[in-house]
């Protein structure tokens, strides 16, 4: 059954933009978590992004009350791709449900309160365990200039997965 709109939660705003890129290739219409109730009647089929803390999918259990969720997409600083397993075991995500990844960005002056506290230290601690890794992979390399120097990853190209699983539903 094919999903009705794209419902999103996001923080820094890489959830948003990727909500918006998906909506546009898809012809769905968007909404945020907390606007979606005045203009998406309950119910309905969902795709459902939302940014990822600690391998959570905020949001997810507050739309999956409100929304069928069709698949869902967390939004991350890991690779596009990776984690899903992960993810789907710390949201309790069910078997049949997609699920899928998408590197997004990391910009602190984009945080605000524990969020930029917490990410403050993860970056000094991680950013200096990665860059005094000897054998890092390309996604590690790819993930200490993340955190050392920040940016978006943001693309449409990080879509494809979930745009010919889209497809497929149709």
């Amino acid at each position: 059954m094919k999903p009705e709109a794209i419902v999103y939660r996001s923080n820094t705003g890489y959830t948003r933009q990727y909500a918006l890129i998906l909506g546009r290739k898809t012809g769905l219409p968007v909404y945020a978590l907390g606007e979606a109730p005045a203009g998406l009647p309950r119910g309905k089929r969902i795709i459902y992004l939302g940014w990822l803390m600690a391998g959570k999918v905020q949001g997810y259990a507050k739309a999956a009350k409100q929304y069928q969720i069709a698949a869902v997409c967390g939004v991350g600083m890991g690779a596009t791709g990776s984690q899903m397993q992960d993810l789907r075991k710390a949201n309790a995500l069910p078997d049949g449900l997609p699920v899928f990844t998408l590197q997004g960005g990391f910009d602190l002056s984009r945080l605000h309160g524990v969020y930029k506290l917490m990410m403050t230290i993860m970056a000094k601690t991680a950013g200096k365990g990665l860059a005094d890794k000897k054998d890092r992979t390309p996604d590690e390399d790819a993930m200490l200039d993340l955190l050392l120097h920040g940016g978006s990853r943001v693309s449409e190209d990080n879509l494809a997965q979930v745009m010919q699983w889209y497809q497929e539903t149709l």
